[in-house]
């Protein structure tokens, strides 16, 4: 790689890192290029990227986006996004199916440093989907309540 392209890189990483809300930093060993690409195909579809940087790269463009606490030890794949849930529910799903090949190192999630345990504890929350439901649901239950109340005293009234 030459000085220009890895110059290109650092600054094309920087503008990812800094726009994003959610970074995830995985081993990746004994993964096979077939599931490398199964990884990306699922994060893309949750608006997440994966890509493979070596640490100095990464070091650097981390620090240029204004992110700093994070230490890069052997081989890293670095995953981010907007979503901090999608992203976490992507890569824990994705560490099951592999048997563990995937594993989660630390991350960087809203301005904190964030250890594997934490990606994992948000995994298993629900999605902002999945929410909207369920405060839509909260919302609508007086009225629903209501309208059966109605309902029921029409009935009753049409029996006797």
């Amino acid at each position: 790689m030459t000085k220009q392209q890895k110059t290109a890189l650092i600054e094309n990483l920087s503008s990812e890192f800094k726009s994003s809300k959610a970074i995830a930093v995985c081993d990746y060993k004994g993964l096979t290029v077939k599931e490398l690409e199964s990884l990306r195909a699922s994060a893309r579809s949750s608006a997440a990227k994966v890509q493979v940087v070596k640490n100095t790269l990464a070091s650097i463009a981390l620090k240029n986006s204004g992110i700093e606490g994070l230490e890069f030890k052997e081989n890293n794949l670095f995953v981010w996004g907007e979503d901090q849930i999608s992203l976490a529910k992507t890569i824990c799903k994705f560490s099951q199916s592999v048997g563990g090949k995937l594993v989660i190192k630390t991350g960087y999630f809203e301005g904190e440093v964030v250890d594997a345990k934490h990606i994992d504890a948000v995994s298993k929350l629900p999605s902002k989907e999945e929410l909207i439901g369920m405060l839509l649901s909260v919302w609508t239950a007086p009225a629903r309540y209501f309208v059966t109340g109605l309902d029921n005293l029409r009935k009753q009234k049409e029996e006797a």
